[in-house]
C-alpha cells in the first residue's frame, strides 16, 4: 500500500566526532548520505535532505535550515514545514546498517489512529530514529524548539501530547522472528542500530559487513 510521506536524511549535524563532514564520508566504498537515502528510497519513499552544512544538492533535493544551530529538531521542523504529505519520516545520516524494510514496517504501524508519530525499540530501548511523523505535530514541534527543547524524543512526546495522541513505540524482535522484518545482508537486528558518529564507528560498522560477508 502506498503510503501519503516523503523521507528526510538529517544531515544537518556539524560532524564534530568524525572531524570532517559526516555526509560524504565513505562507508563501504560510497559516501554515508547515499546509504541513507537509498534507504528510504528502497521503502518506496521520495528522498530528499533535512539541513546541510556543504553543498548536497548533487544528491538530492534539500530543505535548508531556515536558521542555523537548531540541531536535528530544527531540521525536522523545516522539512515538516516544507513537506506536502501527511507523514515524514527522518532518518539521520549516521545509521547506514538500517534496512529499508523497517522503514516500511514503522509506517504500517504509523497507520493506527490516534498515532502521530512512530519509532522503534530495542531491547527495551526507545530509538529516537528512523521516526515516522505526522504532519499535525508541527506547532508542538516548534513550541518545542522555540523553548530550547532541543531533544528530538522529548519534543515528539511533548507534541503529541498536546495534540491528544500518542507516540507509538514498536518493539521490533519479535517482528523479527516472526520474519515481518529482514536485513537484505542478513545482519543481525543488533546491528541495525549503529551510529557512525566517529572514525572508530565507522570501522565497526564496516567490519560488521565483512564479518556477515565471511
Amino acid at each position: 500500500m502506498k503510503m501519503d510521506a516523503a523521507g528526510y536524511v538529517l544531515a544537518g549535524g556539524r560532524s564534530s566526532r568524525m572531524g570532517t563532514e559526516k555526509a560524504l564520508v565513505q562507508f563501504a566504498g560510497e559516501p554515508l548520505l547515499v546509504h541513507a537515502l537509498r534507504i528510504l528510497r528502497n521503502a518506496g519513499l521520495s528522498a530528499s535532505i533535512a539541513g546541510a552544512h556543504s553543498p548536497l544538492e548533487g544528491f538530492a533535493p534539500v530543505v535548508p535550515d531556515s536558521e542555523p544551530d537548531r540541531g536535528p529538531l530544527g531540521g525536522i521542523c523545516d522539512a515538516l514545514d516544507a513537506t506536502k504529505t501527511r507523514w515524514a519520516v527522518f532518518l539521520p545520516v549516521d545509521l547506514p546498517l538500517l534496512p529499508a524494510s523497517l522503514v516500511t514496517y514503522l509506517l504500517e504501524e504509523a497507520q493506527e489512529p490516534g498515532t502521530v508519530v512512530t519509532v522503534a525499540t530495542l531491547n527495551g530501548f526507545t530509538q529516537t530514529f528512523p521516526a515516522v511523523v505526522d504532519k499535525l505535530t508541527l506547532p508542538g514541534l516548534r513550541l518545542a524548539l522555540e523553548s530550547g527543547q532541543g531533544g528530538c524524543y522529548s519534543a515528539f512526546q511533548s507534541a503529541a501530547s498536546a495534540l491528544g495522541q500518542a507516540v507509538k513505540i514498536v518493539p521490533i524482535e519479535q517482528a523479527v522472528k516472526e520474519g515481518k522484518l529482514a536485513h537484505p545482508k542478513a545482519l543481525p537486528v543488533e546491528y541495525w542500530f549503529l551510529n557512525v558518529n566517529k572514525p572508530a564507528d565507522l570501522l565497526r560498522a564496516e567490519a560488521c559487513l565483512v564479518e556477515r560477508r565471511a
